[in-house]
């Protein structure tokens, strides 16, 4: 299939703002402009409530900022949501439309996690914090109206891969059931080694530069890239890990580690509900104020979660 027409047209104006490669200059400025492209979400949608909380950690606080929406049960499931970016840009700001839209589609708790980034704080800080705000709604949330039961985690390309090393952390625990993992096109092998690395390289926003970039801010220079916490495609044993809906972008570098992560889950066990969006790039989800299937895919993880959490 082609590129999606609206795709096109975006490409072609973010080309012609001129605004050099995140990977180009520094990891400020790629922050910036991560907040500048955030608002091609569109307008933010109004919900119930939104909090900012803290979830002490080993490691020092870690904030996270949480979404209600109008009506909805007195006891809601949670959803935690883990923010794109590499791990290295991306914060509750730009994820808030986001955060915003899902508490409206399944009347859970969004706890959106503002977790550490690199190359401050380079791997694993980001998953280790994940991983804590995880833990400690699955025995807290009744202080915020969550139903402690009934836990998902999300996320979106880095988020994903969060998601996913979250979903394993929690099946070899044994005592903390999530109920889904909705990875939206998932980097799940950090070694850039899968062909479509190669095929989706240049012209599709991220690219396989932006990609090594990521990859060595985050893991630094003696970073394993083979470390399960790392790429969740690594590990040795996914048997156990919840259920899960993945996303997978057509034009994608990191389209074939999707296709193989979905592989290896179902080889071990795993229910899982993977869907090809022809015509679409990376970070498509994230672009529903000017991409017609971004918010077709909202409305549908809306959907996933509120079945899957029920």
């Amino acid at each position: 299939m082609p590129l999606d027409p609206q795709v096109e047209t975006l490409l072609d104006q973010i080309a012609a703002f001129g605004a050099p490669p995140l990977n180009e200059g520094s990891v400020e400025d790629a922050r910036q402009l991560a907040r500048v492209l955030a608002t091609l979400d569109g307008d933010p949608e109004p919900v119930s409530k939104v909090e900012d909380a803290i979830v002490p950690g080993p490691n020092g606080e870690i904030p996270v900022r949480i979404y209600t929406s109008a009506g909805g049960p007195q006891q809601r499931p949670v959803v935690l949501w883990f923010h794109a970016g590499g791990g290295v840009i991306g914060d509750l700001e730009t994820a808030d439309r986001s955060c915003r839209k899902l508490a409206n589609r399944t009347d859970a708790l969004i706890v959106s996690v503002d977790y550490r980034l690199a190359p401050e704080h380079r791997f694993p800080a980001g998953i280790d914090d994940c991983w804590t705000v995880t833990r400690w709604f699955a025995e807290n949330a009744g202080a915020y109206g969550g139903d402690q039961r009934r836990i998902a985690v999300a996320g979106d390309s880095m988020g994903g891969t969060f998601a996913a090393v979250v979903a394993q952390l929690a099946a070899h625990s044994g005592v903390l059931p999530l109920r889904h993992q909705l990875l939206i096109y998932p980097f799940t092998d950090l070694t850039l080694s899968h062909p479509s690395i190669d095929k989706y390289a240049e012209g599709y926003l991220v690219t396989r530069a932006l990609m090594q970039w990521f990859a060595d801010q985050y893991l630094g220079r003696d970073g394993d890239a083979k470390d399960p916490l790392a790429s969740p495609l690594h590990a040795p044993d996914v048997s156990g890990s919840a259920p899960a809906t993945v996303i997978i972008p057509e034009f994608d570098p990191a389209y074939d580690e999707a296709l193989a992560y979905v592989e290896k889950l179902q080889t071990a066990g795993v229910p899982v509900h993977a869907l090809e969006y022809e015509g679409m790039i990376h970070v498509f989800f994230a672009f529903g104020g000017v991409l017609d299937r971004a918010r077709e895919v909202m409305d549908f993880c809306g959907t996933v979660l509120r079945s899957a959490l029920a």
